[in-house]
């Protein structure tokens, strides 16, 4: 599966912004998609993942309650909605794709696609 990020900008803090991930490939619903973000110096980290068929979600502790992850499995698009943005979620945000469930490790995930840049101005 290949995987492309977009959406990604400037926000103030406190506003909010919405990032994308188009993927191709076969048999996207039985991936479980994820978002992974890397701070200028920072690892890598992850922020939110949803199972292939859309009912489950998880969520980094730093970014539970204000950032939703969910996906179009008619659209092969896996969302990453971002609300009450902070100067810390300043990051490139990227998608990544696995195989198995409530997996939270870069290397957990086999696909990846470029990030797209977040950028959060205090």
């Amino acid at each position: 599966v290949q995987l492309q990020a977009s959406g990604g900008g400037l926000v103030q803090a406190g506003g909010s912004l919405s990032v994308s991930c188009a993927a191709s490939g076969r048999s996207f619903g039985t991936y479980v998609m994820a978002w992974f973000r890397q701070a200028p110096g920072k690892e890598r980290e992850f922020v939110a993942s949803v199972r292939g068929s859309g009912g489950a979600t998880a969520y980094a502790d730093s970014v539970k309650g204000r950032f939703t992850v969910s996906r179009d499995n008619a659209k092969n698009m896996v969302y990453l909605q971002m609300n009450s943005l902070k100067p810390d979620d300043t990051a490139v945000y990227y998608c990544a794709a696995a195989r198995s469930w409530l997996k939270f490790s870069v290397t957990d995930y086999s696909y990846w696609g470029p990030g797209t840049e977040v950028t959060v101005s205090s």
